[in-house]
């Protein structure tokens, strides 16, 4: 049984999703897409979006795509592997994310990620490697 996430688009609300703004507009058992509004506080002092923001979309995508699926077997997904290669920065509009899942093994799954700008120019590429273990059990 795969679990659902929350309705759709889901907004976090606290936590470090909820810091940097990402949004989940659609999630399947292939592809989770999720956007972040461009602010501010998310360049670097050049004035664009710093790559430690991509990298964490990338990471969030992919580990909650994950988890959505293995959860039900009482298991937790986590980040293993981030490589994230930037090609055109972003500095205003919106960071646009699609994740789609390249590979489900018992302990990793590799997830690519596609990052665009609002014309659709790719942006970012990351390679997500997602270790799956066993949840925490504990005692009642």
């Amino acid at each position: 049984m795969v679990l659902q996430l929350p309705e759709l688009p889901y907004k976090a609300t606290h936590g470090y999703d909820a810091l940097y703004g990402l949004e989940i507009i659609s999630a399947d058992p292939e592809n989770v897409r999720g956007v972040v509004s461009v602010r501010d506080e998310l360049k670097q002092p050049a004035g664009l979006v710093h790559g430690g923001v991509y990298a964490s979309i990338a990471e969030s995508l992919a580990s909650l795509g994950t988890w959505f699926q293995v959860a039900s077997e009482g298991k937790v997904a986590m980040g293993l592997g981030n490589n994230t290669s930037f090609m055109r920065p972003i500095t205003g509009g919106t960071i646009h994310a699609e994740a789609s899942v390249l590979h489900r093994g018992r302990t990793t799954w590799v997830w690519d990620v596609r990052i665009s700008d609002d014309q659709g120019r790719l942006c970012a590429v990351t390679r997500m490697t997602i270790a799956v273990r066993e949840g925490e059990r504990r005692s009642r």
